[in-house]
């Protein structure tokens, strides 16, 4: 049995793009390595990863998955993730739980666009960072070119170590540049050049080789693999693979190369948490420490209910321990904890750092707690989460089933940090957002699975506002005489705009006491309550200022309702005369895509009404920023991906309301008009 100590365990995470066979690989290393008793296979519905029914009917990875197992003297947990950004919530919660990524890239399409994301993010979190070039067995594979583009997009760092005897039909093996002798027959790649360069990366991480090599001493192979974890682990050395997975070709060498090199828990990114004063405690993988976990996965499994997924980073946890989360102070009792291979789970005693491990049945823990002692309470940094980009309005085909849909959808958030439900004030819709429609697609699906329950979907209504854009004075006089006792009060408001953002401000200016001042409240409620249902388009109404300057009242008939009637009458006929106009809300939004598309991406956000702010390149991708009203952002998504071939993608986030161009202003108008008739 491996050793499970901290120095000993490999936490890996296998990340890239979609479809370049992530999840392959880890099948076929499961049966290379003796795990499996044939490999699984993702087209077939039989991949020991992608378990979910989800994953079987879309055949791609939509959740992360782990594998617990022993391989040449260390225990791993190898980690599977998402590839497509549908998904790419999972994969970012699945990176601080890790001390190694494999950046897997197709031999045939190349690098691509969350290659480059996945790059940036793995050294964002100070991992430990290695490529995997995939599918060497395709058609049409140029590896050296493809050599060439990695170092051109990721630098000079980026070395092969592994070279293929042969591409496409003929691939039938790879070799490792550092072993001895001459380059085999086949082999594809300057074989002598290439080991020069990997001891080269690898003697610039140790000083006293460095010292020994410019002296010029031999440095012997011994020395060089006692020295290549910790250029793996600084960075001086990325390591380049190379696999032909489904045929078994360099995954069994690969596992190996992983347990020679890749850092342990011990010897990794170096994680710190805030202690209860405040103060930055460094987690040193100490099985003796303050206790310290984080949860990165939740979900719902249909016969054990909850289930939530830790990486210990210090101390020593075990089953039936008592501990705080940190979010709310309040002390858990766990029960059984457990290992996790894949769709299984092995009951274990106790985990120590660099441990990944499962609980069920805490309905208290989220995605992003931190676990602590009750002793010594530590709280980790937040999480980082791509933004949600496309919403839909959810609506249930039954009244029975509201309570159902609201139950499994906040369940549903619970496990994917990209997906989020909220109920919008103006329009009381339900509003479902993730990163896309087809996101959002397999979640209402899971609803269905779960829960027993359809809903149907249509697009959410922009949250426009009203506003006015000059001074406008109104009048009302609320006289009402039933026989009894009357009804009389009589309002005379001027109002303005106010600053944008500053909202609604009411001012009294009534003198001589021609409106008594327990009535002046009424009035300034019968504004408020007319704010919400706009007189211009039934938006809520913003910015302006009500100054109450004059008015009368009866001694007998005069009451707080009265004025709270001519109060809003009044401000009604005032609104109308002060030029109204509609707000629409306004978004940033950041457009990354290969820099050979940006004229065509230019055209479309000037067609949607976006202003172009500013262009950036990062590598081979261009950044441009804009402002885009978020109605013509609702259906960008699906536009830009269309335009790119799936290589464009964008952030974007709320940025302030502007004035409704006239022309668009009556459409809306009109529309709202119909939809209320």
């Amino acid at each position: 049995m491996a050793d499970r100590s901290p120095s000993n365990i490999c936490n890996v995470a296998l990340v890239g793009h979609g479809g370049v066979g992530k999840t392959t690989f880890v099948d076929n290393a499961l049966h290379a390595c003796g795990l499996a008793k044939r490999a699984g296979d993702v087209g077939e519905g039989t991949s020991l990863s992608d378990y979910d029914p989800d994953e079987k009917e879309n055949q791609f990875s939509i959740q992360s998955t782990v594998f617990n197992f022993e391989a040449e003297g260390r225990t791993f947990n190898l980690i599977d993730t998402p590839g497509y950004l549908d998904f790419a919530g999972a994969t970012a919660a699945v990176l601080p739980a890790v001390e190694s990524a494999v950046i897997a890239v197709s031999a045939r399409e190349g690098i691509q666009l969350n290659t480059h994301r996945m790059w940036e993010a793995a050294g964002k979190q100070g991992l430990a960072r290695m490529i995997l070039v995939t599918r060497l067995d395709s058609d049409n594979v140029q590896f050296e070119r493809l050599l060439g583009d990695i170092r051109e997009s990721f630098g000079n760092r980026c070395r092969p170590v592994f070279l293929p005897v042969g591409v496409g039909s003929d691939c039938s093996g790879v070799v490792n540049v550092l072993q001895a002798g001459d380059a085999p027959e086949g082999v594809v790649g300057d074989f002598a050049a290439a080991g020069q360069q990997v001891r080269e990366s690898i003697i610039e991480s140790n000083d006293e080789l460095m010292e020994k090599y410019l002296e010029g001493e031999e440095v012997g192979l011994a020395e060089l693999m006692e020295t290549l974890g910790r250029a793996v682990t600084e960075g001086t050395l990325v390591p380049v693979l190379c696999c032909a997975a489904k045929k078994e070709i360099g995954v069994r060498e690969t596992i190996a190369f992983l347990a020679a090199c890749a850092p342990s828990a011990a010897q990794g990114v170096a994680r710190s948490a805030l202690n209860a004063a405040g103060e930055q405690i460094e987690l040193a993988a100490d099985p003796k420490g303050a206790l310290c976990a984080r949860v990165f996965k939740v979900t719902t499994d249909m016969h054990v209910g909850k289930v939530v997924y830790l990486r210990l980073y210090n101390g020593t946890l075990g089953a039936n321990s008592t501990i705080r989360l940190s979010r709310t102070g309040k002390d858990v009792r766990l029960g059984h904890i457990y290992t996790i291979y894949g769709a299984e789970q092995k009951e274990v005693q106790q985990a120590a750092p660099g441990d990944i491990i499962s609980v069920t049945k805490i309905e208290e823990l989220q995605l992003g707690d931190t676990l602590c002692s009750p002793e010594a309470p530590l709280t980790l940094p937040q999480m980082d989460f791509p933004s949600p980009l496309t919403s839909l309005t959810v609506e249930s085909q039954s009244r029975e089933d509201e309570e159902k849909i609201s139950t499994g959808l906040r369940g549903l958030a619970e496990g994917d940090p990209t997906f989020q439900i909220r109920r919008e004030q103006h329009s009381n819709e339900l509003v479902i957002t993730g990163m896309s429609n087809l996101h959002l697609n397999i979640m209402l699906a899971r609803l269905k699975r779960r829960y027993d329950v359809s809903v149907s979907t249509r697009t959410p209504a922009i949250p426009y506002l009203e506003t006015i854009t000059r001074k406008a004075e109104g009048h009302y006089r609320h006289k009402k005489q039933t026989g009894g006792r009357g009804q009389y009060g009589e309002v005379y408001l001027r109002v303005e705009p106010n600053e944008r953002g500053e909202g609604f401000e009411f001012i009294d200016e009534i003198k001589g006491g021609v409106i008594p001042s327990q009535f002046i409240p009424a009035v300034e409620k019968g504004i408020r309550e007319t704010l919400q249902d706009g007189p211009l388009a039934g938006y809520p109404v913003v910015d302006f200022k009500a100054a109450v300057y004059d008015g009368s009242f009866h001694t007998v008939d005069s009451s707080e309702a009265a004025f709270k009637i001519a109060g809003g009458r009044a401000f009604r006929e005032a609104y109308l005369n002060a030029g109204p106009v509609l707000l629409e809300p306004i978004g940033e939004i950041e457009v990354f895509a290969p820099t050979e598309f940006m004229g065509d991406i230019t055209g479309s956000l000037t067609g949607h009404r976006a202003r172009i702010q500013g262009m950036d390149q990062q590598g081979p991708m261009q950044v441009i920023r804009a402002d885009i009203p978020m109605a013509e952002a609702q259906r960008y998504n699906a536009e830009l991906k269309s335009m790119t071939g799936g290589e464009g993608t964008f952030s974007l986030k709320f940025a302030y309301y502007q004035v409704v161009p006239p022309q668009l202003q009556s459409e809306i108008i009109a529309r709202q008009q119909q939809q209320k008739d």
